[in-house]
Parts: C-alpha cells; structure tokens; sequence
C-alpha cells in the first residue's frame, strides 16, 4: 500500500489525482502531518509526500529501522514539477515509485542512486537472493575496478560492466557456498524438489527432508523456486507447510502426467496410492532438467516407514529474446516498452547504422553483436543461439520488427525452448502516413517491391490484386540503383484501375532529421525521386488531397462525398 501525504491545497490537489488513479494502490492519510507521515510509515510499504524534502527528512529521520524494513519514501514539490526518491531507492522500490509518479503528474522523476545514475543496476535488485558485500562490489562497479562474474548456472542476467580478473567479483551459483569479502553472491531459482507424502505426514517431517537432502547435496535452499507434487497431494498439509516456511509456491500435475515421465526409481507404492509409479522424481522432472538428487526418503527417530519422498532436479534457465522494433528513426517514436527491453539486454543484436541509433541507450556492459546489411539470416541464428545459452537478448530492427524486418527470420529459427517477447514499433507506412495526412483512413496493404526473395512474378500478382481490390498501396523498398524498374511497372499496373489525378505520397526519411515529403499524382509522380530511404503511398478511387493533405474517407455512410 502507498500512503499519500499532503499539507496544502496543491499538494492535495495532486495527492488526490494519484489516489485517484490508483485506487487499490494507495491510502490518503489525513490530519496533522507529523501524526499522518508516522502512522503511513507504520503501515505502508511506500509513501509519496506532497512536501519540502527538507520536511519530510525531518519527519522520517526518527522512524528510520533500517535499509531492509524501511518503506520507499518519494517527495513531490509544491508545484508537481519533481518526484524525487528520497528513501528506499532500491529496496524500498521508491526510485521506480518516483518514475511512475512523474510518468502520472508530469513531473520530473530524481533518482540519485548512484547505479541508477550510471545505468549499472543494483545487484539487490535482480530479483534474486543476495548474500555478500554488496555495497562493495557495487562500489568496485562504479569505480571502473574490474569485477568478475562466474556463473555457475547460466541464467538471464542484465547488463553487468563486469571483466576477467579483478579483486571483487560476483557468483551466480545454487551451490551452498561461502561469500569471500570481496564476492557477491547471486541465487538463481534453479532447484525444484519434487514431493511426495503419505496422508498426515508432518511439516516438520517433509521440511527435515528437503533440507536435510540439500545440505548433503551441497544445494542452497535459496535457490529453490517450487515444490512439485501430484495434484492429489494439493492439500497435503505438510507439503504446504514446508512450501511456507521455505517461502516457495507448491505447483501440481496430474497423475498422468508424472506417469509418462521416465524417472530412474519408479514404485508401485505411488502407483497404487494416486495412480503414477513415481510422484517425487517425476515431479521434478516433468518440465525438463537434470537430476541431482534421486529419491530420497525421510528417516523417522521412532523407526517406522517414512512418510515423506524427495528429489532434486537443476532446470535449466529460460533464455529470453526481445525482439525489438526501434520505429522509424526519431527518438520520441521509439516506445517506452522498446527501451525497457534495450536496458534489460545483455546482449543486442542487430544492423550496424540500427545499432548506432540507440547506442547510448544500453547500460554498461551490454555486449553488441552487429552486422552490416544483407545478414540477416545470420543476426538471426546468432540472436536465438546467444538466447538458448541462457541470456537476455534484443534484436533490433526498423519500425515494426514483425514487418519486413527481424522477427520473421528469428521466430523461423527459434522453438520453444526460449521465451521469445515481440515489442511493437511505428512502422515506416504509418509515420508516413502522419506526415502526409490520413492516407491509410481505410482498408490499405503494405508491399515491397524488392525481388531479392521474392519473385517479381508473385509481386506483380500482389500489387495487381490491390490495383483490382482498390485498395490504398504503400511501397517499401520501391527503388534502388539496382532495382529501377520495378517501381514504374507497379504505377502502370495501379493506373489500369485508377484515374491519373489519384494523390500519391511520398515521404523520404520520415520522422528522421533530414525528412521530405512530396504529395503529387499517380500521373505526375517521377520514380527518379524515389530511392531505399523512401516509402510510396498510392490512394484508391477515393483518395483526396484536401488542403494539402491526402485523406482516405473512413467510408461511414453518414459521411458527405468530397464536392
């Protein structure tokens, strides 16, 4: 819950604009301010204060606990120009809280974590358990000292500006290792334990177990991500207990499913019970992985049967792949979402000139993997293989990436041992259309006409069909120095259909520094004006220019023909 706290009338304008907006996110504390700020730091997770910094550092400062209990505070100013972090930048989430502050009341988010400043994320902030000295790697980090990274268990990570050797480093294993005090330690949510147990059995009983086996194993509790078993051991109470008290969800199959699982120790004692020959490997094993721990049975103090079974399997990560569309080329069209996705990537793929676009975007240590035009087969193979290894990636291509562009070729190459994420660009046809007007306003067809792989026999039939559908045309790739001829022959083919006067468009680098338009007819337009950087929009039978802009009617009935 977020407490919000305000002493005027703007700074509660603006409180209730929040609360307004995040209704099951936030709590408005009335009243003397002092008692207000005290009473939200007690009971909030996070608390935005429309005050002087000063103020409220002298509100909290004898609430303070510590960096792990204290709630994340964010100050606005008077005017709502600022929504500044000033506690629990990290743990406390304030500096994101800050950002989405500022995102909703257009101000200014301040963030003076130092790894923020610098785009280094804080190692506390993966989202994995952390054990070591901290504050000295991160510090090692920002100083430029080398720091290394091992990692036991490949595993997605962001950007880290990590280097061989060095005095400090960072581990990302789930073996019970001991931090030195120059290491951090990172633990990955690698580990499943399958369960199975008998009806009653004890949590102290199933928990003994699974602990018990980890230790020998030389496993990090911490590293576990779940505990699986039989959906008819969904209830079994000391399955979820022990799931509790390790802080793990308990995630079930069907018996069907652990029977159709090879396991090394099958027995007729499940199989009888709830109709699978092994419930505790099976479990672990269902989704894929390596077993470490084979079936293992609890010892009981009092000598009778055990009622609890356990095994451990490593899982391998999940690598993910962003494909990214950068849009059209201006900054302001690049989508939040895409630079999200470009600082979570440790490796980006893409065209050297797409590359240099977004560069100063990347956090340090991002590794860049570009390639010049006419590989994109290979920026393909070598995006999906960086993520079967296990890392974040992002593929960049122009405008849409689903359009002409990356995510065809990587979505041919990728199966399904990945996670693959599409991130929506502006594509080149709808910054053009902006720019001349609304030429896209009904139904209307993208198509290129470059025969590097596609036959010009099947573009011609395309380009034919739209001519005949009376559909709005836009051309990518209408022109090269190599290419000179296809663009007049689709004009002839759209002009058997249409009248000469019919507006045509064409926008050269949109969106970009040195961007043209021109707005002529399908009689007047000159190829020789048309190159790669440029798209071509050809209007149907109803495509208008109407001062000095091409319009396509919607084609509602209640609309007046054009006079």
């Amino acid at each position: 819950m977020i407490g919000l706290i305000s002493a005027t009338a703007a700074g509660a304008a603006a409180r209730d604009r929040l609360a307004a907006s995040w209704p099951d996110r936030t709590r408005v504390y009335d009243g003397p301010v002092a008692d207000a700020v005290r009473r939200a730091f007690a009971e909030c997770d996070q608390l935005v204060c429309f005050l002087a910094t000063g103020a409220v550092v002298r509100l909290v400062a004898p609430l303070l606990c510590g960096k792990a209990a204290d709630p994340g505070v964010v100050c606005v100013d008077e005017a709502g120009r600022f929504a500044v972090s000033l506690l629990g930048g990290h743990g406390g989430g304030a500096n994101e809280l800050a950002r989405e502050v500022g995102e909703l009341l257009g101000a200014e988010p301040v963030v003076t974590t130092a790894t923020d400043a610098v785009g280094v994320p804080g190692l506390d902030t993966l989202g994995f358990p952390v054990e070591g000295n901290v504050a000295g790697v991160t510090r090692a980090l920002l100083d430029g000292e080398p720091v290394s990274l091992h990692t036991d268990v490949p595993w997605p990570l962001p950007p880290l500006p990590v280097a061989p050797g060095g005095t400090y480093a960072i581990r990302l294993t789930d073996r019970a290792v001991e931090h030195t005090e120059h290491e951090v330690v990172l633990r990955p949510p690698s580990l499943v334990v399958g369960v199975g147990a008998s009806k009653g059995a004890p949590v102290d009983e199933v928990l003994g177990l699974v602990e018990g086996v980890l230790r020998e194993a030389g496993l990090s509790a911490q590293s576990v991500a779940e505990l699986a078993t039989v959906d008819a051991k969904a209830d079994e109470p000391g399955i979820i207990g022990a799931a509790e008290r390790l802080g793990v969800p308990v995630v079930t199959y069907s018996a069907a499913e652990l029977a159709a699982v090879e396991v090394p120790n099958p027995s007729d004692a499940p199989l009888a019970a709830v109709g699978t020959p092994s419930v505790a490997e099976a479990a672990a094993l269902v989704r894929g992985g390596e077993l470490l721990v084979p079936k293992r049975k609890s010892e009981r103090a009092d000598g009778q049967p055990a009622r609890a079974t356990c095994a451990v399997v490593r899982r391998a990560a999940r690598g993910r792949l962003a494909v990214v569309g950068l849009g059209p080329g201006a900054r302001d069209l690049l989508t939040p979402r895409a630079k999200e996705e470009l600082r979570r990537a440790s490796v980006l793929v893409g065209l050297d000139q797409y590359v240099d676009q977004i560069r100063d975007l990347l956090r340090p240590g991002t590794r860049i993997l570009e390639s010049g035009l006419g590989a994109e087969e290979e920026r393909a193979r070598t995006a999906v293989a960086e993520a079967r290894r296990g890392q974040a990636v992002a593929l960049i291509g122009s405008g849409d990436a689903g359009v002409y562009a990356m995510a065809s070729p990587a979505l041919a190459e990728a199966s399904d041992d990945i996670d693959v994420v599409g991130v929506p660009g502006v594509t080149a046809a709808l910054a053009a259309g902006a720019i001349l007007g609304a030429p896209l306003g009904h139904d209307h067809v993208s198509i290129s006409l470059s025969d590097l792989h596609t036959p010009w026999e099947v573009i011609e039939r395309r380009v034919r069909a739209a001519a005949e559908a009376d559909i709005v045309v836009t051309f990518y790739n209408p022109r090269s120095r190599g290419r000179d001829w296809q663009l007049p022959k689709a004009l002839a083919i759209l002009a058997e259909h249409r009248e000469p006067t019919t507006p045509v468009g064409v926008v050269r680098n949109a969106s970009r520094p040195d961007e043209s338009r021109l707005l002529t007819t399908l009689a007047g337009l000159d190829p020789a004006v048309v190159d790669m950087m440029t798209v071509v929009t050809v209007g149907n039978t109803a495509t208008r220019e109407i001062a000095g802009r091409m319009v396509t009617p919607r084609g509602y009935r209640w609309q007046e023909e054009p006079k």
